[in-house]
């Protein structure tokens, strides 16, 4: 693996457009550094994102995370969501020592994203079946790798929300029956 990035002085410096964040990953492959890319909403950032992007950097030596955009996030999501607005949630994201590069992304799958990037792995949380993943996300033609990451039991921002709302007892917590 390759020596660790000089982190940006400021975390939305790593926040690219989609052709700037093409162009990193063209240096960084053509420099041999294999690149993997994984997205997400990364609505109320939490331990199971944290965990799922270090193990999303360690199948590679550069991350690029796509971040989806508010209007998308809407509509898979409900009128409700995000909390976070997308600029904010892709600054914490690139705060990261994990992450590399952040591009927000407004297309209901990360395919034309992917298909822009063309990594050399494509990792997504484990809720996901590899069958989904490559129908719905991989490109047509792209001949990358594709990776399930683990997932944190009883760890989802639903979850926090619910938490917030009072609809679930606080963690660690159980009601009485």
């Amino acid at each position: 693996m390759s020596a660790r990035r000089k982190a940006p002085a400021r975390a939305r410096d790593a926040i690219l457009s989609r052709s700037d964040a093409v162009r990193a990953v063209r240096r960084a492959q053509r420099r041999g550094e294999r690149v993997v890319f994984t997205s997400g909403c990364f609505d109320l950032l939490h331990v199971g994102h944290v965990r799922s992007l270090e193990q999303a950097r360690s199948f590679g030596d550069r991350l690029v995370v796509g971040v989806n955009s508010d209007a998308s996030v809407r509509r898979m999501k409900g009128p409700s969501r995000p909390v976070v607005p997308a600029r904010q949630r892709a600054e914490l994201l690139a705060a990261l020592a994990c992450v590399d590069v952040v591009v927000l992304f407004g297309d209901a799958t990360p395919r034309p994203l992917l298909g822009a990037l063309l990594p050399d792995v494509y990792a997504k949380g484990g809720d996901w079946p590899l069958s989904v993943l490559r129908a719905n996300d991989a490109p047509p033609g792209w001949d990358g790798e594709i990776r399930r990451l683990r997932q944190v039991p009883g760890v989802r921002t639903t979850l926090v929300l619910d938490r917030i709302l009072g609809k679930r007892p606080p963690a660690g917590k159980r009601r009485k029956e």
